[in-house]
């Protein structure tokens, strides 16, 4: 009888145990991090040579959902809710409020990190910013640039164009979100958070968001035309200038024409792209 009581006080402790060892490894999982690296990629798997899926910029929110080996992390993104690999140093234990925060305006942005250079793409979230100085735990820097608040940036026609136009011959580049690099749907999505507007990652994902639009004639500057391929999968978006002209990243980001079928390249009069239908967000 006592022995059976020793073992079943043992069981006991040792499903204590257990479940105090899954709430230490899900309190870190759901670790709250900053990027602190002016463009960190995310991979599809926990290793350089893994394809790369999508980028955190500078000063966007992620969540720690998982630990892998050596320095890997697999991460949420707050701004998209986007999945994928990071190396640990690309992130800094900071956690903030999910209050309204300015992003950099200019093409390139030039910060003090740790006392040393940094240039950010347009778009980096300035989180934690106060009279131009901000610090994530044992990193500190500064900030004196141009910036805006995407909550009153203004969703005129020639803002619009403004920050659209920044991204002009910037490569395309799988899975980036960058001036230095950039696929057709972060280009959408960076134009769009300049206007606190925040769509999804990828372009089929983004055609399930805003307001259909029938017809190529009733469109208007800033809405998106997406297209699709033979299969009929949704694997490219732009943003329209007008009826009749895109600006999307293919090669490059580039301004081409569109008709009611879709795009034509205006360097080579080929049609490049199919035209399956137009949202609106605004």
């Amino acid at each position: 009888m006592i022995g059976e009581m020793h073992e079943r006080t043992f069981c006991i402790r040792g499903s204590v145990l257990l479940v105090f060892s899954v709430l230490r490894a899900a309190k870190f999982f759901l670790m709250q991090a900053v990027c602190c690296v002016p463009v960190s990629p995310m991979r599809v798997a926990p290793m350089h040579k893994g394809e790369m899926v999508s980028q955190l910029l500078f000063g966007e929110m992620v969540t720690v959902i998982e630990k892998g080996e050596e320095h890997w992390v697999k991460v949420q993104c707050h701004y998209d809710q986007y999945e994928g690999w990071v190396t640990r140093n690309h992130l800094a234990d900071a956690a903030f409020q999910a209050a309204l925060h300015h992003i950099t305006a200019d093409w390139s942005n030039d910060i003090l990190f740790n006392d040393q250079p940094m240039h950010l793409s347009f778009g980096s979230d300035l989180r934690g910013l106060v009279n131009g100085r901000a610090e994530w735990g044992r990193f500190n820097w500064i900030f004196k640039g141009n910036h805006i608040d995407p909550q009153q940036n203004r969703k005129t026609e020639k803002n619009i164009l403004k920050i659209a136009n920044l991204f002009i011959n910037t490569p395309y580049l799988w899975g980036g979100r960058s001036v230095f690099g950039i696929d057709c749907s972060g280009f959408t999505q960076l134009v769009y958070k300049a206007f606190g507007i925040p769509i999804l990652r990828d372009a089929y994902q983004q055609a399930t968001q805003g307001e259909v639009i029938g017809f190529l004639q009733e469109s208007k500057l800033g809405d998106l035309a997406f297209f699709d391929n033979a299969e009929g999968k949704i694997t490219h978006v732009g943003i329209l200038l007008n009826d009749h002209e895109i600006i999307h990243s293919s090669g490059k980001v580039r301004i081409d024409k569109i008709d009611s079928q879709g795009i034509v390249n205006v360097d080579t009069n080929e049609r490049t792209h199919t035209l399956r239908l137009i949202k609106r967000y605004f």
